[in-house]
């Protein structure tokens, strides 16, 4: 009997931990709600806005977000393999139109750097982290066993993630290069590159990526006050001395929701970049430690994801994707903290900006999909592929 006869559609059926990763984002997104509101409130009024003017940007985010999710989960994630390629050069391409000289109508400079087009509503380094694991990925597997020589294996990989790089610190934005290089490394791993090539690329690229930072003084001065606070420029350790102060008044419980002092400005970008020392100060030692505990949890749900992949490509992408989320939200972290040099990084679903949340439930609907099955539907009843075979058989 044929397909059509039977009236076959299909249907996506959500596992355990795909349901318990919607579930986990659901909570970390109304937490950020909350949390963008309180800290942004009084400084939003203070700039002659709306108390609610940031959290009501965050919820159009947050609306387009959702709709990317629904596709995104309902999408075969295998369909994303065909496109990596035009990912990556679509990511390429704006990421070299936000640098260009005569660009900058369409895309400004902001706050000393150009990241953003269309004003500041698309972010394009954010796309080029789902461009890294999904290209990344493709080309491993495309590779196979010769991933493990080094020229052919392994400098491709260099070459295309290297131009990305490139671009990005030509912003300038440090932070995106290295989540870039730091996925890549991962999911080379994963896919059995050998450890010793990376040594000794390792080795060739230290002295090239320091001359790169020297170009870039505000970087050196970042790590100057990382290394001694109080040593660097005020206006370098400012922003993480006022952090460090938030995350100390909050002892163990915290101030309480709304109660906090940095949220009159004192900390530049706290419902953004510094969002964690926010919620030390509202939330204390056990917040932050829930914090920490939350994305250790969507970390175990997409390592289970990946390991019951249906696709050695999937379980590539569930790993990056997994691991470009939780890295994002530890690194975060410890530089709220002062465990790690200053960096631009936002926490996901927490921190402000559209362009982050909306990447970052792009990522999760696509873990969805891969922790969901496909089924077969036959005239409204649906069926597993063992019995589709047999069906077939008959």
């Amino acid at each position: 009997m044929s397909e059509a006869a039977l009236n076959v559609r299909y249907r996506w059926n959500i596992g355990i931990e795909a349901r318990m990763l919607v579930i986990l984002t659901a909570i970390l997104m109304a937490f950020g709600l909350a949390t963008v509101y309180s800290a942004s409130a009084i400084v939003e009024m203070e700039a002659g806005f709306s108390h609610a003017h940031l959290l009501l940007r965050q919820l159009l985010g947050m609306a387009l977000g959702a709709a990317a999710f629904a596709i995104a989960a309902k999408l075969d994630a295998e369909l994303w393999e065909k496109w990596a390629w035009p990912l990556m050069l679509v990511t390429l391409l704006l990421l070299l139109i936000v640098i260009l000289p005569f660009t900058e109508a369409i895309a400004p400079r902001v706050h000393g750097a150009r990241r953003y087009l269309i004003g500041s509503s698309v972010q394009p380094s954010e796309l080029g982290k789902l461009a890294v694991v999904m290209w990344t990925s493709m080309l491993v597997i495309k590779k196979g066993d010769g991933l493990r020589r080094l020229t052919k294996g392994l400098l491709p990989f260099l070459v295309v993630i290297g131009a990305m790089d490139v671009l990005v610190m030509l912003e300038p934005d440090l932070s995106a290069a290295m989540m870039f290089t730091l996925v890549m490394g991962i999911i080379l791993f994963a896919g059995g590159v050998r450890i010793g090539h990376f040594v000794a690329l390792g080795v060739l690229l230290v002295p090239l990526l320091y001359t790169q930072i020297q170009r870039l003084n505000y970087a050196l001065l970042r790590m100057t006050a990382f290394f001694d606070p109080g040593a660097a420029p005020l206006e370098v350790s400012y922003q993480l001395k006022q952090s460090l102060i938030a995350v100390g008044s909050g002892q163990v419980l915290g101030v309480g929701f709304g109660r906090g002092r940095q949220q009159y400005g004192f900390l530049p970008f706290g419902y953004d970049d510094f969002i964690a020392g926010h919620i030390g100060e509202e939330w204390g030692f056990v917040g932050m430690v829930l914090l920490v505990v939350a994305f250790g949890m969507y970390a175990a749900l997409g390592f289970r994801i990946a390991r019951q992949a249906r696709t050695p490509f999937l379980q590539l992408v569930a790993v990056g994707l997994t691991m470009t989320m939780v890295l994002t939200a530890y690194l975060h972290i410890g530089v709220a903290t002062g465990l790690l040099p200053t960096t631009g990084l936002t926490l996901p679903f927490i921190s402000y900006g559209r362009s982050n949340l909306v990447l970052s439930l792009v990522m999760t609907g696509i873990l969805v999909n891969i922790g969901s099955t496909r089924e077969r539907v036959f005239g409204g009843h649906a069926t597993n592929p063992l019995a589709l075979r047999t069906v077939n058989a008959r």
